[in-house]
């Protein structure tokens, strides 16, 4: 992963990108974890699901490979134990954690096979992995795709598929047991790229950029400007309705991923 993108998206990255409670829920859901257990967030960013889950009363530590990040997570609780590491090499002890999340994190990630042989390594025998993400196939429904083409292609590219993640996964010897599609809520309070899917509007807001990868880091200027001036025009006009009509799908917008160790 490049660090220095969210060191810089870091500085105000807290502005828009809250944790969302229907989020918080399911990953509590399909973790489902006990008030005994110690539980990661890998890629923690500024540590907003990891707050938001050990203020449910679960242990929680978070791990991030950008320091600005972790600055703001650590301002956010002290009490929580912050840690620059990847997730190919967490700097944890073998089976010393009873279960792992991973919010839209995954497709910056060097290695998924090693990663995930990282993760079964650190993991509990029959500890879960929740990963929140969402694959190529579902960002090609997004209406998005009709303003910034470009920026959306570059992404669909390092996001890997459901099969590529099977397939890290079963080397590692972590089983994926259940997936399950989220489709975006009006009410979203986590900004991240398809936020707007129902507001347009909040893609002129330029905080909200800043905060989503995509646009401050693989779009260029130019595309940027002139989709705004497009999607502006077509708001205005009613068009839009029709544009994202057209792309009304049953794919679902992102994607849980529950896998578990299961060998003792």
């Amino acid at each position: 992963m490049n660090s220095s993108i969210y060191n810089k998206i870091g500085i105000n990255y807290n502005e828009t990108r809250k944790a969302d409670s229907y989020l918080t829920e399911q990953f509590l859901k399909h973790l489902n974890p006990n008030k005994e257990g110690l539980y990661l967030d890998i890629g923690c960013g500024t540590g907003n699901y990891t707050n938001a889950l050990q203020l449910k009363g679960f242990e929680f530590i978070g791990i991030d490979p950008s320091i600005e990040m972790l600055k703001k997570a650590h301002s956010i609780n002290k009490n929580i134990k912050w840690d620059f590491a990847a997730a190919e090499k967490t700097n944890l002890a073998q089976q010393s954690i009873d279960g792992i999340i991973a919010t839209l994190t995954m497709h910056h990630w060097v290695n998924l096979t090693r990663a995930f042989s990282e993760l079964n390594y650190i993991l509990k025998p029959h500890g879960k992995i929740v990963i929140f993400t969402s694959t190529p196939q579902q960002m090609e429904g997004y209406w998005l795709n009709h303003y910034f083409p470009k920026m959306l292609s570059d992404s669909m590219i390092q996001m890997p598929t459901l099969e590529v993640i099977e397939n890290a996964m079963a080397h590692s010897r972590l089983i994926i047991t259940k997936t399950e599609t989220y489709n975006v809520k009006p009410d979203l309070e986590d900004q991240f790229l398809y936020c707007g899917k129902q507001n347009p509007e909040l893609y002129f807001d330029d905080s909200i950029r800043h905060g989503i990868s995509s646009f401050s880091a693989l779009a260029n200027g130019h595309e940027i400007e002139n989709g705004l001036t497009k999607l502006r025009q077509d708001i205005d006009s009613g068009k839009i309705n029709e544009i994202v009509k057209s792309y009304e799908n049953n794919l679902g917008d992102y994607l849980y991923v529950i896998a578990e160790k299961t060998e003792v």
